[in-house]
């Protein structure tokens, strides 16, 4: 074992998910409040010192670490994202670096990452591109053997594209359905049954996971990150754990248990112990793909 893979292993493992002041889209989906928003100038220039300090923290940072970019928006639309992607995948300490994306950019930047450290959380948007473009894409994602997942909203006028994109993937692809707006009631029991004839695991979205109390990796193994270094146990949360680019920061990490009545993102839920998801999805967890957990 060499000096640097002995100091990885070392070192507590962190799973971060980042989510800088980015808040522009290039899709224009009617439920989504950046749809088709351009970002401004002073915004760019924001995001961008933001994501550089982040990546300059990780390449230093004290853990073995995860990144999952959580973008308000589409972040791979700039090469800024594309370039932090490939410069985390080279790192020793970093196990895993993910994107959730909606898959309409150019993707021959992978070209330059570190394949077996990326992984891409996909989103297919019926009305915003083709089935033919957007399976383009994944196709280049097989190629290029890159862990990713394919996902879409469970709203019934989408049913037909679910039904014709998972008909379009290969077996070795998951596709996943987030329930509409997480409403169980908003299903028929023949139509969530078709649905999870579909993705597997599509019951677990349409429960509000009651969290109060309940041990999580938020806040000990698993941090929201924002542009300013601003740490909390997670997204849903807004209790301040500290900075992480402050000395001390290390030490805020320790087990909590939730605060919140509930949690319904996968984002979220996919992290309680009591679900056990890391043990479903294993080092697909990030980019949602339970394959990799199967060992395939």
């Amino acid at each position: 074992m060499s000096g640097t893979d002995r100091e990885s292993t070392e070192r507590p493992h962190l799973t971060i998910h980042y989510r800088g002041p980015l808040g522009s889209c290039n899709y224009g989906c009617p439920y989504c409040p950046f749809a088709k928003r351009k970002a401004t100038r002073r915004e760019v220039l924001e995001d961008s010192a933001a994501l550089t300090r982040f990546v300059a923290w990780a390449e230093t940072a004290p853990f073995t670490l995860s990144v999952l970019f959580t973008p308000w928006g589409e972040a791979l639309a700039y090469p800024r994202y594309q370039a932090a992607i490939v410069r985390l995948s080279h790192l020793a300490h970093v196990q895993k670096v993910a994107i959730q994306t909606n898959l309409s950019g150019a993707l021959g930047w992978l070209d330059a990452a570190n394949i077996g450290k990326v992984g891409i959380w996909a989103t297919y948007h019926p009305t915003q591109t083709t089935r033919p473009r957007f399976l383009k894409r994944c196709a280049e994602l097989r190629t290029k053997n890159v862990s990713f997942s394919v996902g879409v909203v469970g709203a019934r006028e989408h049913f037909a594209e679910i039904a014709e994109m998972r008909a379009a993937l290969p077996d070795s692809v998951y596709l996943w359905v987030n329930a509409f707006f997480g409403r169980r009631s908003y299903y028929t029991p023949a139509e969530r049954e078709w649905l999870s004839s579909i993705d597997p695991h599509f019951a677990l979205d349409t429960v509000r996971h009651r969290s109060r109390g309940q041990a999580c990796a938020g806040g000990h193994t698993l941090i929201s990150v924002d542009g300013d270094g601003t740490a909390r146990p997670c997204h849903f949360i807004g209790d301040v754990i500290g900075n992480i680019y402050d000395a001390d920061f290390a030490a805020r990490l320790s087990p909590r248990p939730c605060t919140r009545h509930v949690c319904d993102c996968f984002i979220g839920y996919a992290h309680l112990e009591t679900l056990n998801l890391r043990g479903t999805f294993g080092a697909g967890l990030l980019e949602r793909n339970p394959l990799l957990g199967q060992g395939l």
